[in-house]
């Protein structure tokens, strides 16, 4: 028995017993994709963002990098799809990241409009250059805050905004579905009003990622998969979910989170070094520490292996110290707090699980397998980032896709009259008791995780981590929960399932997915996108990339795979 396919919903619920909320749009995520998705949607109606965290708490607050866009005269949009397009190994869709490229300046501009403050190096906006970018394009804000500029200008235009409502503390348990199919909006459990549904005419979904499934993570703790679970329980298909992006630079200090070091730093000068003191990149890749990162994580791991050492190193000791503190204020105090001076000591870095290519499989425009149903940002996959995702190039798609999800589904629910559909549903299931160490699993899937399905994996080891995730999710998915930690769980035994397996049908390297049982790329078997829909096989559908022949509809068209 699949008890992963048996719970539909998470909790049991009578729709006619709680509280009923109504909008045209419901956005879930207060991340860039979620409130550029809702500043759009704003201009066709209502809207109501929902959030599990506050606000101000994302990934996008975190980013520290910046937005990768082609502001300055020598570069161009066509440069930078060049660049993203090497990056993503041969599987990014060319369509979307020529959209994502050609207007990534004019959301930058747009930002500016609303408030939004960049760095600047006399009266023109700083550049910085980051791995896998053929020149310095990425726009940055206080050194290393831009994500919290980003999250902070949009949140404040959203509150500016009289057509958006913004309901933080709400846990989105479930999208919510109809006979038809369609998405009707979600069940929450409000932390302050506690269960209730909240209807809407179009959903936006921008949860973002699933970090923490992995025991070593730069992400938050509210990073836990809960988009891309729901959408895959509500019928929606998920697509490349075998590649997650292994940032190849966190600060590694025992007993401390995995805090990121920008690889803006690599951009201003720093390199890397073993724990024997010897510089190694320029062995691995020919750009050295600006080669994509993929590249520099699977080459830090094989230094880790051969030296023995827990770590390797980050030498900015040849930068100037006054230099380091304004370009990266906040490494620099991150650092300062384990008693790290930058200017005389190594900083210990290993990768970490970072960002999650895959996600919910969505056209350019957002709109997923589920009619109603849209979606952007990090949970979704919409074929921007292929194999590996080109650095700063995530708050830019969040902007990007973000308003195109947004306009789309504001469109969508201006053009039906009335209230936002609602009908009765009642949902009662069978549940086991609450009587399982819900941290003791959680602890487990993320080691087994990190061992079996990180940086290398191979056969064995995806193979027993899938048994493993089965075994647990036989008594963790027949229970229902009460609280966060319980459904987050659920939500990472489902993500996590899904990740492996893919990636042990995926019998090649590719980008982010490494094999060392199958340590070459394979074009010829595959070049191909895979995708999972809940009571189906893996369908495995064809990529058309920049140079090939075929119009895009007939390479982008689903069909059986020859391997």
């Amino acid at each position: 028995m699949d008890h992963f396919s048996d719970r539909r919903y998470l909790v049991s619920f009578d729709s006619a017993l709680l509280p009923q909320v109504f909008s045209d749009v419901l956005a879930i995520g207060a991340g860039v994709a979620g409130l550029r998705a809702a500043l759009a949607a704003a201009r066709h109606g209502s809207v109501l963002v929902v959030s599990k965290s506050p606000a101000d708490d994302s990934n996008t607050a975190q980013a520290q990098g910046g937005i990768a866009a082609a502001m300055d005269p020598s570069d161009s949009a066509s440069a930078h799809t060049a660049d993203t397009l090497e990056a993503g190994h041969g599987v990014c869709d060319p369509e979307v990241v020529g959209m994502v490229t050609e207007e990534a300046a004019g959301r930058i501009e747009e930002l500016i409009g609303w408030g939004g403050t960049f760095d600047k190096e006399g009266s023109e906006i700083a550049l910085a250059r980051e791995g896998g970018h053929s020149v310095a394009r990425i726009v940055h804000a206080m050194g290393d805050a831009t994500g919290r500029e980003v999250a902070e200008t949009l949140l404040r235009k959203a509150r500016e905004t009289p057509a958006i409502q913004i309901l933080t503390g709400a846990f989105v348990l479930d999208l919510i579905v109809g006979e038809d199919g369609a998405c009707l909006g979600a069940l929450v459990q409000d932390e302050r009003r506690g269960r209730m549904i909240l209807w809407a005419k179009q959903t936006v979904l921008a949860s973002g990622g699933a970090g923490r499934l992995f025991r070593e993570t730069t992400n938050p703790s509210i990073a836990t998969g809960d988009g891309a679970a729901m959408a895959y329980r509500a019928g929606a298909e998920v697509c490349d979910v075998e590649y997650y992006q292994f940032h190849p630079t966190a600060l590694y200090v025992a007993g401390a989170s995995r805090a990121l070091i920008s690889e803006a730093v690599r951009g201003e000068g720093a390199f890397l070094v073993n724990g024997r003191q010897e510089r190694f990149m320029p062995q691995y890749h020919e750009r050295a520490e600006l080669a994509p990162r993929d590249a520099v994580s699977r080459a830090i791991v094989s230094e880790i292996r051969e030296t023995g050492h827990t770590c390797v190193y980050l030498d900015a000791r040849h930068i100037a110290a006054a230099k380091f503190r304004a370009r990266f204020p906040g490494i620099s105090d991150l650092c300062s707090r384990f008693d790290i001076d930058v200017s005389h000591d190594l900083i210990p870095v290993r990768p970490a699980a970072h960002y999650m290519i895959g996600g919910v499989r969505v056209s350019r425009e957002g709109a997923s397998s589920v009619p109603r149903l849209w979606a952007c940002g990090e949970v979704a996959c919409t074929g921007l980032h292929g194999a590996n995702r080109l650095g700063s190039n995530s708050l830019l798609e969040g902007l990007v896709v973000g308003y195109h999800a947004g306009d789309a589904a504001g469109r969508a629910a201006a053009s039906e009259p009335g209230e936002a559909e609602h009908r009765r549903l009642k949902v009662a299931q069978k549940t086991g008791p609450e009587d399982i160490d819900v941290n003791d699993v959680t602890n487990s899937l993320r080691a087994t995780a990190w061992r079996s399905l990180g940086i290398e994996r191979n056969r064995f080891r995806i193979e027993e981590s899938i048994e493993l995730m089965r075994f647990w999710g036989r008594y963790v998915y027949s229970r229902e929960f009460r609280t966060a930690p319980g459904w987050e769980l659920q939500n990472m035994l489902l993500v996590g399932r899904l990740l492996g397996e893919a990636a042990l049908a995926r019998e090649e390297s590719r980008g982010v997915h490494f094999r060392t049982d199958f340590p070459e790329a394979d074009d010829e078997r595959w070049r191909v996108r895979i995708v999972q829909k809940l009571g189906e096989p893996l369908r495995f559908v064809p990529v058309v990339r920049a140079d090939d022949n075929s119009s895009p509809s007939e390479g982008n068209s689903d069909g059986a795979h020859t391997a």
